[in-house]
């Protein structure tokens, strides 16, 4: 059983693989998304609009997902969007677009007041996230696991996942 079919995502759902770096249409990159129940929460019936208008900028070198304080358009490393599990570029991506969604909104993405995992718009995007990937089969120690980054400490990680409402063992993750 492959990924895809282990977690539930919608077969409508394609996410392109083996780009180029370079400056892509969201639709072009990832097709389908605009009819995801999650994206219709985040976005309301803007969600189409939204994501008609978005642009990726792809970057030839190693890293991950984010999205531009300067514009809101979604930045992504080739390699992750190549290489990466698909399940997982997934679930960035939906991340990235209630980020899309809070910047639209004025919201200041980077707010130097509050460590990364408590800053409420990463507590909402990883709320999102968590949610979502819940919604597609990924029990809550998956979950865990998918929100240990790199630039956060074991402490940091377990105030992310209370934050997420996950129901593990803290104390024994």
């Amino acid at each position: 059983m492959t990924a895809r079919h282990r977690y539930k995502i919608d077969p409508k759902i394609k996410i392109a693989r083996n780009i180029g770096s370079g400056t892509f249409r969201f639709k072009d990159l990832f097709v389908g998304f605009d009819e995801l129940e999650v994206l219709n929460k985040v976005f309301g019936k803007n969600v189409s609009n939204v994501l008609e208008d978005l642009i990726v900028e792809v970057f030839p070198r190693d890293g991950y997902m984010g999205v531009s304080d300067h514009d809101g358009h979604v930045f992504a490393s080739q390699t992750y969007l190549n290489e990466g599990d698909e399940w997982c570029v997934y679930l960035d991506i939906v991340h990235e677009l209630v980020h899309v969604r809070q910047f639209k909104e004025g919201k200041d993405l980077f707010d130097p007041k509050y460590d990364y995992v408590d800053r409420p718009t990463e507590i909402e995007a990883y709320q999102v996230g968590a949610e979502e990937a819940r919604r597609i089969g990924l029990t809550d120690e998956e979950i865990f696991s998918y929100l240990e980054v790199p630039w956060i400490s074991r402490e940091e990680h377990h105030r992310l996942a209370k934050a997420c409402r996950l129901e593990i063992k803290l104390d024994s993750a």
